[in-house]
């Protein structure tokens, strides 16, 4: 059966954030990956942008959440209902009836969470579905040539894990999943701040410290920003400077681990993949890939070069678009490429 180009859809569900991209338009949606419902009703009250402003500041009768922990669904209505929010948006403005699917998920998936992924994009109105390994999607999306009889590495942190894959002649070669991401090191940062400076911060503040002001090796020139929180000693609200240098401090741990199991995969990969990647070097995307000075830790620490991709947050959700322009070709990456053709 032939497919109009506005009925595929790439998805990157990421712990931080969703991107839909439809195939032959690109990215369509950018949204958080949250949701508010009303817990009396059952309604949902938000999504996306909206839902997120709301974390931590919800009365009683309405939770907001980020249903997606780690890279996988934590809470599976709350997905489900957030996906179909999503793909009614997408498919509403864009005249999409019954899609079919293309998803990024990380490559530690078990079965049991990949057939939660399925089931929650099926019943968001999706026709078939099938899942791409998101190291493999970001490569894909980063412009590597995947079927090449030639080794590349790509490490892809994202919000809730870092993956980290060797690829060569359309198939991942050697692969490591580590639940330690974005969201750990904005966690670093909350207790940190509330360890070293006796401040309450949330989230939000964390995440904001990590983007301004976070790096994984000291600066030239520091930087510095106001946080507010909440004094752990007199509960009242308090203004302080934070400095880049605190922030590398607080990740330090984190992005240690990082780095290891960048090392241990290398460590692993076999010499003749190992000569092709020291020439062509180590694709870093996601979006802890804007970390500074990350890619130049990364370097030091494998003693091969280290290059951000162009647009690192993109990367997955455009490799699960180009997937879908050459399906066919490409199916034999496909997790669930036992392809059972779902939902016809």
């Amino acid at each position: 059966m032939a497919f109009l180009n506005s009925r595929d859809i790439g998805i990157d569900l990421g712990t931080a954030n969703t991107l839909v991209a439809i195939k032959g338009k690109g990215i369509v949606l950018n949204e958080p990956s949250a949701i508010a419902i009303n817990n009396d009703t059952g309604e949902v009250l938000a999504v996306g942008h909206e839902a997120k402003e709301m974390l931590g500041k919800t009365p009683s009768n309405i939770s907001a959440i980020r249903p997606l922990k780690d890279g996988v669904i934590a809470e599976l209505t709350a997905t489900g209902l957030m996906l179909k929010e999503i793909l009614n948006k997408v498919c509403r403005k864009y005249a999409v009836a019954r899609p079919r699917v293309v998803v990024g998920v990380p490559s530690g998936i078990t079965e049991v969470e990949e057939r939660a992924v399925e089931e929650s994009i099926l019943q968001a109105g999706a026709k078939e579905v099938y899942l791409i390994e998101e190291p493999m999607a970001a490569a894909i999306g980063s412009n590597i040539d995947i079927a090449e009889p030639s080794g590349n590495i790509v490490i892809d942190i994202g919000g809730g894990t870092t993956e980290v894959a060797v690829i060569s002649l359309g198939g991942i070669v050697i692969s490591n999943s580590l639940r330690i991401a974005g969201d750990e090191l904005d966690e670093d940062i909350i207790n940190y701040v509330k360890k070293e400076m006796d401040l309450i911060i949330g989230e939000t503040t964390a995440e904001q410290i990590k983007k301004e002001v976070g790096c994984a090796l000291p600066l030239m020139s520091q930087l510095e920003m106001k946080i507010k929180g909440r004094d752990a000693n007199t509960g009242l609200p308090r203004v302080t400077n934070f400095t880049s240098t605190q922030a590398e401090i607080a990740m330090r741990e984190s992005i240690w681990k990082i780095v290891d199991v960048l090392k241990i995969t290398l460590e692993k990969t076999p010499p003749e993949l190992s000569s092709d990647i020291m020439e062509k070097g180590i694709a870093l995307t996601g979006g802890g890939a804007l970390i500074r000075n990350l890619d130049k830790l990364l370097s030091m620490e494998t003693g091969m070069p280290v290059y951000v991709s162009e647009a690192p947050l993109e990367c997955v959700v455009k490799g699960a678009e180009k997937t879908l322009e050459n399906i066919e070709k490409l199916r034999s990456i496909l997790v669930n490429s036992r392809n059972r053709r779902r939902g016809e």
